[in-house]
């Protein structure tokens, strides 16, 4: 697959998901068709009892579909989580890149998200970083081995997310 991704992470609370909604915006300004992949820690479940598909799933559904005239959404029980690589293949054929909020230990490109009223160390200056970073967006000057952004201006990340995947 050659559908370019990367990946903002950060440290909970940090604004990762502000970030990548203002980029996506950017983007599809610019007319690009956007994947997004939001990794969730937290067991979300968007199948509610007293919903039909929620049914289908108690029932003993392996996968279930919903769909509407609009839009669609899967639920698939899996025992072991899938690799962000096979998401990407299976789910998103027909974008121009991928964002993804989440998942530091894959190995996508990662564009550190940093805020220093909530976290005065970056991720990627960690013991397990893996040296994937291309990219700091920060609320104040740093002094790195990779462009550092303004987490103020979304136009500019998109701009270097275009420049880096893109062109």
């Amino acid at each position: 697959m050659n559908i370019p991704a990367v990946s903002f992470i950060a440290k909970s609370g940090t604004g990762k998901t502000t970030l990548v909604e203002k980029v996506i915006i950017e983007l599809k300004k610019r007319g690009l068709r956007v994947g997004a992949i939001k990794h969730d820690a937290h067991k979300f479940d968007i199948d509610h009892p007293g919903k039909d598909s929620h049914r289908f799933t108690a029932a003993g559904a392996d996968t279930m579909l919903i769909c509407s005239s609009a839009k669609l959404a899967l639920v698939k029980q899996h025992a072991e989580p899938p690799s962000i690589e096979e998401l990407m293949e299976t789910y998103f054929p027909d974008v121009d890149i991928i964002l993804t909020e989440g998942f530091k230990k894959s190995g996508l490109p990662k564009i550190e998200v940093h805020r220093v009223e909530h976290s005065p160390t970056l991720l990627c200056q960690g013991e397990d970083y893996d040296g994937s970073l291309i990219a700091v967006v920060s609320d104040e000057a740093l002094t790195l081995d990779v462009p550092v952004l303004d987490l103020n201006d979304a136009s500019a990340v998109a701009d270097f997310v275009v420049e880096r995947f893109l062109n």
